[in-house]
């Protein structure tokens, strides 16, 4: 009997971890497996005929807020061509209120948490003819997926960035994360993932990126440290994400990371919010002044890589506040993103949506609208000025014009501010269909108008080397001295 396990992926450089980790199990089960990945700009009809084409008993979906809408879609659609197959969803978006989906006639199962113990089971039953129940819950836990290897195959063609995974859970309890639904964390063992790695650098030589999917990477500080001393070692040449918590880094942490050389160690911290009152209500416990100065230690060092995120539409923290959290933040990391809450199926946040006074769109990925502290007009502008900021900063397209203009501003965020006001009022289209000469030019006309003490021709210089820098070509009219 026939498996194919399908994922809807954000671009072609991305990969699926979720069915690599089904396939081995569902193999020693005696299954024929084809893994199907497509991305969210392939149209539904494409996705429709490579599942046709893969003439496959049983169908799962690995499901997600970011693709929910599309796997709907394309399962509707493939059980009327293939009214005899089997279709189950499975992933953390279809793991809770799972009633939204069991109900519909075109899926035969959903399996809630992790699938690798459960899912062979529930396939076993389908190939003997054996009843099973419409959802079904894993023994979240029970599966010893420390024993697993690094699942991406020789044979395979993925993109430049793979992913892996040495924990598995998170230690904190944060509201608004679907992590917060399971306790507990287990670990692989240094020397286990170590060896993995090696096989990414022996097997996988087409990859460029590691991105660990651990939720805290550095749970455990010591056993975080000694994979850092490991990676140090030449033999290791790609470039490692790890998503971390800076209050737990120690000083063996940074001596070590200060170590690393340039550009081989990415690091991405979650702080959310610099408000007291905000992370006390959902239960992140943190102290914000540690997580920050732990961050510019890490940055001032220069060799490693830091994102810091912020989530504007959390309790408490109303535009004036978020003002505060984002200029505390800003300029002590390399990338600071600028994130919007989502009120997820299955999180406690979700739960207190009359407390809280929280709108939220009704379809996935449940963006918040507004709520008690801030209006829909206000996080519309943070849009905006999320926008503005990852198209002219993190880019690193602007650099010397930007720190030539932030020396006028009387604070980063006003600064971000006016220039995503500037923006909206100048192109009705989003920025990311600007085109790269029109948003250097842009800006030289908003530095021009809109920013006090600015000098026209020392911005259009420091505009010119930018764009010489990234663009690798003769600056357009605009740029040029008249």
């Amino acid at each position: 009997m026939k498996i194919c396990l399908f994922a809807v992926n954000g671009s072609w450089s991305h990969t699926n971890l979720a069915i690599r980790c089904l396939r081995e199990p569902l193999e020693k089960a005696g299954f024929d497996v084809e893994l199907l990945e497509c991305t969210l700009r392939d149209p539904c009809s494409f996705m429709l005929e490579k599942l046709w084409n893969s003439n496959a008993d049983i169908y799962g979906f690995s499901c997600y807020i970011w693709n929910i809408g599309i796997m709907l879609d394309v399962a509707r659609d493939l059980k009327s061509i293939r009214p005899d197959s089997t279709i189950i969803f499975g992933g953390p978006e279809v793991s809770f209120d799972t009633e939204r989906f069991s109900s519909l006639p075109y899926i035969s199962c959903v399996v809630c948490g992790e699938g690798e113990d459960i899912l062979p089971e529930i396939c076993e039953k389908i190939r003997d003819g054996k009843y099973f129940e419409r959802t079904v819950s894993s023994n979240s836990g029970a599966f010893r997926f420390t024993d697993t290897g690094i699942l991406y195959r020789d044979e395979e063609q993925t993109g430049t960035i793979l992913y892996y995974e040495s924990s598995r859970g998170c230690p904190y309890n944060c509201s608004y994360c679907l992590s917060s639904a399971t306790k507990g964390v287990r670990f692989k063992s240094v020397g286990k993932t170590i060896s993995d790695l090696e096989k990414f650098e022996t097997l996988r030589t087409d990859c460029k990126i590691i991105k660990f999917v651990d939720r805290t990477f550095n749970a455990d500080p010591g056993r975080a440290n000694e994979i850092w001393k490991r990676l140090l070692s030449d033999r290791f040449t790609k470039h490692y994400h790890f998503e971390i918590c800076a209050s737990l880094l120690n000083e063996e942490s940074f001596s070590v990371l200060s170590e690393f050389p340039k550009g081989k160690i990415q690091l991405e911290v979650g702080l959310q919010s610099t408000c007291p009152e905000t992370l006390y209500s959902v239960a992140r416990h943190i102290e914000p002044s540690e997580v920050i100065s732990a961050v510019k230690r890490i940055h001032k060092v220069g060799n490693i890589h830091v994102h810091l995120d912020l989530i504007a539409g959390l309790p408490y923290e109303s535009y004036e506040r978020f003002t505060k959290s984002f200029n505390d933040c800003y300029g002590c990391c390399d990338k600071l993103q600028l994130g919007f809450l989502k009120l997820l199926h299955g999180t406690a946040l979700r739960q207190d949506l009359e407390k809280y006074g929280y709108i939220c769109e009704k379809k996935a990925p449940y963006t918040v609208l507004q709520n008690n502290w801030i209006s829909y007009p206000e996080l519309q502008r943070l849009h905006r000025i999320a926008d503005a900021l990852e198209r002219y900063d993190e880019s690193g397209n602007f650099a010397h014009a930007l720190w030539y203009l932030l020396t006028f501003a009387e604070s980063p965020f006003s600064f971000w501010e006016s220039l995503a006001d500037y923006l909206d009022n100048h192109d009705s289209r989003p920025l990311r269909k600007i085109s790269q000469p029109d948003a250097y030019r842009y800006l030289l006309e908003f530095g021009k108008s809109s920013v006090t003490g600015c000098d026209e021709t020392v911005l259009r210089d420091f505009i010119c080397t930018d764009f010489k820098a990234s663009e690798h070509k003769n600056p357009p009219y605009f740029l040029r001295h008249v």
